[in-house]
């Protein structure tokens, strides 16, 4: 069935108010992204996939000029990273990635999102050994063998390769996210990458069951809700929606 990667598209803004906390976090993403590598797209490629990504969500282009020009002033604000692990309802395993210009208030806001679900904070890589830190890269095709070839001609460590109903997923290490993308473009021209990001993919699942559903969601929804968070990995297997 392959690795169980994230596609965003599945988890589109809905409302309003869940439209503008996207592009904000947008936004900051994009800044700092901007700020670390170079405003030009051309020259930093996670900032082009970024912005490739919040077009496709939907983000208007003023955000992201916005945050481009933010970024290539002096100054500015002065944001860092900051990822927090522990066991959420069901004891499944979550990774918690957030940009914030204030930890303390970061950590505290967290470490509520567990209090208040029955979860519990750990340390630094107490889960995030269970995990693969991967770079995807997801887009039609049918050639598994050229895209191998490609990606091993410019020495990229190919973790995984899946082909499936005309899609081909590509799995590197984190740190070959950059070569990686660069041997696909080379290879093939501009593609459309349904997906294309580094991500924390869990190397086993938890099925979460009973009571434990409603919770684990309300745990989910409560840390998207925080503006520093940006993205929120775990191992957790929820019961597919049964039709109305």
């Amino acid at each position: 069935m392959g690795r169980a990667f994230q596609n965003r598209k599945e988890s589109m803004a809905k409302t309003a108010d869940a439209k503008t906390k996207v592009y904000s976090k947008y936004g900051r993403e994009i800044y700092v992204c901007a700020k670390a590598g170079g405003s030009d797209p051309n020259g930093n490629l996670a900032l082009r996939g970024l912005m490739e990504r919040a077009k496709k969500d939907q983000v208007p282009s003023h955000v992201i000029d916005k945050a481009l020009d933010k970024a290539s002033g002096a100054g500015g604000e002065d944001f860092s990273t900051a990822r927090y692990e522990g066991f959420g309802p069901g004891n499944v395993m979550v990774i918690v990635d957030c940009l914030t210009d204030n930890p303390n208030r970061t950590f505290g806001d967290v470490r509520g999102c567990f209090t208040k679900t029955k979860s519990k904070i750990g340390t630094p890589g107490s889960v995030s050994h269970m995990f693969d830190h991967c770079a995807i890269f997801s887009f039609s095709g049918s050639d598994e063998e050229a895209v191998l070839e490609a990606l091993m001609e410019a020495d990229v460590d190919v973790t995984d390769i899946e082909q499936e109903a005309e899609r081909i997923t590509v799995f590197a290490p984190h740190t070959d996210y950059a070569k990686a993308k660069q041997a696909l473009l080379d290879a093939f021209g501009e593609i459309d990458f349904e997906v294309d990001e580094i991500q924390f993919l869990p190397q086993t699942t938890t099925p979460v069951e009973g009571d434990d559903v409603a919770l684990f969601e309300k745990f989910l929804g409560m840390l998207n809700e925080l503006d520093d968070v940006q993205n929120v990995f775990h191992s957790g297997e929820l019961p597919e929606p049964t039709e109305a």
